[in-house]
């Protein structure tokens, strides 16, 4: 058996690449992408309840447009629900992994900024991870270099309370179907300070963090071409108009232009191992 595998997003324009073996850090997994053209490329990419890095490595930059309208290049850091935001490029390669915000706070710190680069975070280190998974042959010798990286971050990294990796596990696991003053309640804390050290540990409120989850499981159904009315009352909104507006809201679209989204249709490859 192939340690390594690859498949083809055809209908997009790239090449997939997925590490077999889970990774030896729980809450990370990996993809590799290069796009193969010809000529430029620009897709829009929706939020997901992780934190990501987007380590390139090609021949080309990766330029990320914010929601905001500010242009981030090569390698990057990103926090949780930025809002949708165009990645483009031409000839591009990158490693992309994402991170539970229970790993993140560890190997990353706190985010400030929905966009950071890694630089920032990393210092010289980024720019030598970008070199040697430039050098490296293979798909499987980039994915080992970066885990190796991810484990002796970890390992140093401050961890998140127990209580604050309980309240993001109930949120997670409910997909997003859970109540703050429940959270709070068995805890035994105050709202108050469950949202504040949910905030400063996570990246977002648990309100909004639950509102992310929620979204993407939704998201993914309605790419598959599931009607929006089954899916808003199957994904615990109030009515159909309440996911289009968590919709417009989280990814700049609608629920019917969903099915349209060509890089949603690359991430079911890219992340079929997670469950949703």
């Amino acid at each position: 058996m192939p340690s390594n595998v690859r498949e083809r997003g055809a209908a997009a324009g790239w090449d997939v690449a997925r590490p077999v073996r889970p990774s030896r850090v729980p809450g990370v997994v990996m993809a590799g992408f290069r796009d193969r053209g010809p000529g430029p490329f620009e897709v829009r990419v929706v939020p997901h309840p992780a934190v990501t890095l987007a380590v390139e490595f090609g021949d080309g930059p990766l330029v990320v447009d914010d929601a905001a309208g500010r242009r981030h290049r090569g390698t990057l850091a990103v926090g949780l629900a930025p809002g949708a935001v165009r990645v483009s490029g031409e000839n591009t390669a990158c490693v992309q992994v994402r991170l539970s915000p229970l790993v993140a706070h560890a190997v990353l710190g706190d985010l400030e900024h929905d966009m950071v680069p890694l630089a920032d975070l990393w210092g010289r280190d980024a720019a030598r991870l970008r070199e040697r998974l430039g050098e490296a042959r293979s798909w499987e010798e980039r994915f080992a270099l970066l885990e190796a990286v991810l484990v002796r971050r970890c390992e140093a990294g401050r961890r998140v309370d127990p209580e604050v990796a309980w309240a993001w596990d109930r949120t997670v696991g409910s997909r997003g179907w859970v109540r703050i003053e429940d959270l709070a309640a068995e805890l035994g804390w105050s709202r108050k300070r469950l949202w504040s050290r949910f905030r400063a540990q996570i990246g977002l409120p648990p309100k909004r963090a639950a509102k992310l989850v929620r979204f993407d499981h939704a998201a993914h159904r309605l790419a598959a071409g599931e009607r929006p009315a089954h899916v808003a009352a199957d994904a615990g909104y109030v009515d159909q108009s309440h996911l289009h507006r968590e919709v417009r809201a989280f990814a700049g679209t609608t629920p019917a232009t969903m099915p349209e989204d060509t890089w949603l249709a690359v991430d079911d490859l890219a992340w079929v191992s997670e469950g949703r």
